[in-house]
């Protein structure tokens, strides 16, 4: 089993009840393949550039799966058949750079950890001073 990001749009008229119903189909997909869903991610309604097929906007989703890689072909081929789905890209995770922007987030997170507890002292001096 390999991860995989896949970016989906749908059809940018889509309701909530319905998008929803979409997006658990497009889950469907997946685990009838013996994938498992991550996580999901809905991005938004966003316009295109340009007009695509006659549509201007779509509803953006991104869902972390893992999959065999044999069967990656064959779930875009199932995607091409679906309505709902107006384009998938799916791309394999680089565990290594995933791993590195993990630590990066985590160092980040010090740093703005350390510069509240700086400001939190800073501004308890200057209520001394003030007092």
């Amino acid at each position: 089993m390999k991860k995989y990001d896949g970016l989906y749009i749908f059809a940018g008229s889509a309701k909530d009840e319905a998008l929803d119903k979409q997006i658990d189909k497009v889950r469907g997909e997946i685990t009838r393949l013996s994938g498992n869903v991550l996580t999901t991610e809905v991005l938004g309604k966003k316009t295109f550039a340009r007009p695509m097929h006659k549509r201007d906007n779509g509803v953006y989703v991104k869902i972390r799966f893992e999959l065999d890689p044999a069967q990656v072909q064959t779930l875009i081929a199932r995607y091409h058949l679906a309505e709902e789905v107006f384009r998938v890209q799916i791309l394999a995770v680089d565990e290594r750079r995933e791993s590195v922007l993990v630590k990066q987030a985590e160092v980040q997170k010090t740093r703005e950890a350390a510069r509240a507890a700086a400001a939190e002292k800073e501004a308890a001096k200057q209520d001394e001073q003030e007092a």
